[in-house]
């Protein structure tokens, strides 16, 4: 089969099915794993997505208030790849090439029937019964459902091992997940199962909610117990750079989890936004976020789990301050 992925969380899908033999082509997003980096290059965005938060936002809302898409699929290539199943999303417009575009885009310059894939998952059982649905198309069932179960039983030991019962009815440290700077937003649809997970309760969002703007006020008044920030389609390069659009806020320095140095900046772009086979990689790193002393001791060596060391482009937590403009300090 001759597939081509539109969604980055798609293509690692499809690498976890032992399929990327059968990729054909890719969209500009899509980057991991790296041995996709040589195919065609499906797609583009028309607007510019190398500046800072504000000015990002800025020109989307541009682009919507002109009627614009906000990507193009490139139908020269398309054509030329020929694909008979093409994966794409039909959840956000601004995140990626949606159904409808796809749909048109392969009226436009295929002759034949092409299969559709399309993926739009609210929580994170949703997420997680994508490769099963793939995996029927793919001819992958066994090895979806073998990859699946080994990757729940590696979760529930890591769990086991730091005490945390995700369906327990202790209550965690109450966690804020931003996931855009200016303007605010809260993160949704599968991040605060994410964080249940984690051991945490995600505030101002709930299982399955959209993402959405959020007032600072509504900040100050839950308080959060620890402050995740994980800005869609964003490392954590680009989120130190446009920290300022947070700290920079009245009464940031006052803020619980600032004071206790329990706001932590995450990958977004590789763990978080995407519902993808990663999401697993995002529960062990909210889990080294939300108690650090405990993961590192769980994590050891000598506890016999497979889990990889959390790495300092994946997570860092900022230090106890009350100056806003203080460095974050590494915690890993």
């Amino acid at each position: 089969m001759r597939i081509a992925s539109l969604l980055p969380a798609a293509t690692e899908w499809v690498s976890f099915l032992d399929a990327a033999d059968q990729l054909v082509g890719r969209s500009h997003q899509c980057d991991y794993p790296a041995a996709i980096d040589s195919l065609p290059v499906l797609t583009e965005a028309t607007f510019g997505s190398d500046t800072d938060s504000a000015a990002i936002d800025a020109a989307v809302q541009e682009q919507v208030r002109q009627g614009l898409s906000l990507y193009e699929v490139r139908m020269d290539r398309l054509r030329a790849v020929a694909p008979d199943l093409v994966l794409t999303q039909d959840q956000c417009a601004v995140c990626a090439t949606t159904l409808p575009q796809v749909e048109a885009a392969l009226a436009e310059v295929l002759d034949t029937s092409v299969n559709v894939f399309s993926m739009q998952p609210r929580t994170l059982k949703e997420a997680l019964t994508i490769p099963l649905q793939l995996g029927r198309q793919l001819n992958r069932t066994t090895v979806a459902m073998q990859r699946l179960a080994a990757r729940e039983a590696h979760l529930r030991n890591v769990q086991q091992a730091m005490g945390i019962d995700p369906k327990g009815d202790a209550p965690g440290p109450q966690v804020l997940c931003i996931e855009w700077l200016e303007p605010l937003m809260v993160a949704g649809h599968w991040t605060a199962d994410l964080v249940q997970q984690a051991g945490g309760t995600a505030v101002l969002t709930e299982s399955g909610a959209r993402s959405r703007y959020i007032d600072w006020d509504d900040v100050r008044s839950a308080d959060p117990d620890v402050i995740a920030v994980m800005p869609c389609g964003f490392g954590l390069d680009e989120t130190r750079r446009d920290l300022s659009y947070l700290t920079g806020r009245p009464g940031w320095s006052e803020l619980s989890a600032v004071q206790a140095g329990r706001v932590a900046l995450l990958d977004g772009n590789a763990y978080f936004n995407r519902p993808g086979p990663r999401l697993y990689r995002a529960i062990e790193l909210l889990m080294a976020a939300l108690h650090p002393h405990v993961f590192a001791s769980a994590v050891a060596p000598d506890a016999g789990l497979d889990v990889a060391p959390v790495a300092s482009w994946e997570l860092t937590v900022l230090a106890p301050a009350t100056d806003p403009a203080s460095e974050p300090a590494p915690s890993v």
